[in-house]
């Protein structure tokens, strides 16, 4: 139980963390449902990781999806279609201030709010605290459920690498490297085979002297289009997951070619096993001799870095493009089963197992955009909460009913075992247990 003095009690209303896609979606469909809703955003506009302004953005100079518009928008709220198919930061950003706008979120929004501590008080209820983000006086409402939707992309990993702090050059996260002035006249270790990883390699290629590219294992690299159409949109027919694997490595063969004859590493995996990564320019300067693909960093010195293989390079710039990890320093870990590693253990990603009024939004990493899935996601939590407050029986069968559901049905069979992978979807399969799921929702 929680004891601060004062608690405002907002009866019925829902507390939803965060104004990026997957809190600015939340606060619309629980608003929809119903719902009083208090959203609390730590910055002062909304946008989260698309708001190259927020300290925390993982946005660089760069960036642009790499699904397709069509594969990335909201259900309800179409992007423009004069936008090209991969829209950069900049549209994505205004696409987001728009959907806010449009659906008239923002007078249901706290800005330059942070929430500090969040508690169970009882009943289901929740106290939670909240304040300025410089601190100062702090105040606590109770609420009938909180949404969590503060995304994963905003606390960087930064592995220790041995030797490091001899290293007389610099190294820093991805997440410090906002324009390509950083790159120019560098010589560039880029460490990571992700997006942003290839993303910063080929940016380098274009300013710096001397790139090299850095990567554990081998991955299916694929371009973003293909007979002149996003190749998310072409593989997203439905065929059986071994035929789809087939035809993706034909295609990669013809369109990318053999890229272990610049050196990448023979993946380990097979086609989506692994989180897709779409740069259709890498292979160019791979080929050319622009970007030279180099094993994993086995230790740094005062000079430079030696590789797996025993080379050793000399940048001056090494840029860690090895992704984030999720946090939430307002909630105690039991209160998401989180583990050791830091990863919790939610139903569908969403859903707490041990709180039905705790849910999070938006933490998925799926084979497509990430805005229709935080959608429904959050249509599925409004429907939850509007059940569990007007029939807690059937509430409770749906989760004795839910709880079975086994792990495959919603979650890869097989991906790389990283925590890159942890909350891997695929889009289509997660979308028809949603709907399903949805389905037991309905009012009876």
């Amino acid at each position: 139980m929680h004891d601060s003095g004062e608690v405002a009690d907002r009866h019925a209303a829902v507390c939803v963390i965060g104004a990026g896609a997957s809190g600015l979606a939340a606060v619309k469909n629980l608003r929809e449902h119903g719902f009083a809703v208090d959203c609390y955003e730590r910055e002062t506009s909304v946008g989260g990781a698309w708001n190259w302004r927020h300290d925390r953005s993982p946005v660089y100079a760069g960036t642009r999806l790499v699904t397709s518009r069509a594969r990335t928008e909201f259900p309800d709220f179409p992007m423009p279609d004069t936008w090209p198919q991969y829209p950069d930061h900049t549209r994505v950003l205004s696409y987001l201030e728009r959907y806010c706008a449009h659906f008239g979120l923002a007078e249901h929004i706290w800005f330059g709010t942070e929430v500090v501590s969040v508690v169970p008080a009882g009943d289901g209820s929740w106290d939670v605290t909240t304040q300025s983000p410089g601190g100062g006086a702090s105040r606590v409402q109770r609420y009938a459920a909180v949404v969590v939707a503060n995304g994963h992309n905003w606390a960087p990993y930064l592995p220790v690498f041995p030797g490091a702090d001899d290293f007389r050059g610099r190294l820093i996260h991805a997440s410090a490297c906002k324009d390509p002035a950083q790159l120019r006249g560098r010589r560039v270790l880029v460490v990571g085979g992700g997006n942003t990883g290839c993303d910063l390699a080929v940016a380098a290629a274009q300013h710096a002297t001397e790139v090299w590219h850095s990567t554990r294992r081998g991955y299916w690299y694929g371009p973003r289009y293909l007979a002149g159409r996003p190749v998310d949109q072409v593989l997203a027919r439905r065929l059986p997951r071994r035929a789809a694997q087939w035809l993706y490595r034909r295609m990669l063969r013809l369109v990318v070619g053999d890229l272990t004859r610049a050196g990448v590493p023979v993946p380990d995996h097979r086609p989506f096993e692994s989180h897709p990564v779409r740069n259709g320019e890498l292979a160019d300067y791979l080929y050319d001799g622009r970007i030279a693909a180099v094993p994993d960093v086995a230790r740094f010195d005062a000079r430079g870095v030696v590789l797996a293989d025993d080379r050793h390079i000399e940048p001056d710039l090494v840029v860690a493009a090895t992704g984030y990890r999720p946090r939430f320093e307002f909630l105690a870990p039991e209160l998401l089963d989180t583990d050791a590693q830091g990863r919790p253990d939610l139903h569908l990603h969403a859903f707490a197992r041990r709180h039905p009024t705790l849910a999070v939004v938006g933490l998925l990493q799926p084979d497509a955009g990430l805005f229709p899935l935080a959608h429904w996601q959050s249509v599925a939590v409004a429907r939850w909460l509007r059940l569990y407050a007007t029939d807690r029986d059937r509430a409770a069968q749906v989760q004795r009913r839910e709880s079975t559901r086994p792990l495959r049905s919603w979650a890869p069979r097989r991906v790389v075992p990283t925590p890159r992978h942890w909350f891997e979807v695929e889009s289509t399969r997660y979308l028809r247990v949603l709907e399903d799921l949805l389905s037991r929702l309905e009012p009876a």
